[in-house]
């Protein structure tokens, strides 16, 4: 089902970044061309050394040189993983006055196309939370990923759901919108991920807080610059953190 824009919607898309100088041009102007009026792109790097801080500060003047206000960076000191980024970078949108937050890599794995159809959806809807999803109907993963890969994001996906007892799909899921009144109801500072669990964390809380997600189909792409930045340490985390939600939940 497609649904139509309303026009005067605050986007602000959340892109945290390390290490990824290739690929943030191509990105940032992919989603400033999105044919979305409120929208705003925020870059959050966690201090890489290739320079993508840099980069960002470069791409922001240009995009901003008109006068309109398209386009920031928050930079931060330390790399102390994913969630921390997101907090920062969604609480400072919030903050400016968002009514929409989206949640981006800046590797080119996410169709920046589908951001039109989840604010649409959203809107339409009124849904806290709208998940572009590998795993419904229409979805899909890039045949470079390999039936290993498939197989660990398929099962991780399966087991987390277990685990929590709930019906959304892709519960890993990085490429999510979320109102500006899911995010203040859950209270990001109190999420306790501090990597990619955090996406896990923050869909469970809003869910339980009351706000209702649906799942759009997308493809999933292989970057194709660059490294993953999926380590031993978060695939740890990312098997703990549900267990731990489910028995605080619980008690």
């Amino acid at each position: 089902m497609t649904y139509d824009l309303a026009a005067g919607a605050r986007v602000t898309v959340v892109m945290p970044t390390y290490n990824e100088a290739a690929n943030l041009p191509r990105m940032a102007e992919a989603v400033l061309h999105l044919p979305l009026p409120g929208l705003h792109l925020k870059i959050v790097d966690d201090s890489s050394p290739d320079g993508t801080g840099r980069i960002a500060e470069e791409l922001a003047e240009k995009y901003n040189a008109d006068g309109w206000h398209r386009m920031s960076v928050l930079h931060r000191t330390e790399k102390d993983g994913l969630g921390r980024a997101y907090v920062a970078g969604m609480s400072a949108a919030l903050d400016e006055g968002a009514d929409y937050v989206v949640q981006m890599d800046a590797d080119g794995s996410h169709p920046v196309e589908a951001v039109p159809r989840m604010v649409g959806t959203a809107e339409a809807t009124g849904v806290g939370l709208v998940i572009g999803s590998r795993y419904v109907q229409g979805g899909s993963l890039d045949e470079e990923w390999g039936a290993h890969r498939v197989l660990l994001s398929r099962f991780a996906n399966r087991y987390a759901r277990t685990v929590l007892g709930t019906k959304i799909r892709d519960i890993t899921a990085g490429f999510n919108l979320w109102s500006a009144r899911a995010l203040r109801d859950v209270d990001l500072h109190s999420l306790d991920s501090a990597g990619y669990s955090f996406q896990v964390e923050l869909k469970y809380k809003a869910v339980h807080a009351g706000h209702s997600a649906i799942e759009i189909p997308i493809r999933f792409e292989e970057r194709t610059e660059g490294v993953s930045k999926m380590t031993l340490r978060t695939q740890l985390e990312s098997a703990v953190v549900p267990i731990r939600l489910r028995m605080k939940h619980s008690r």
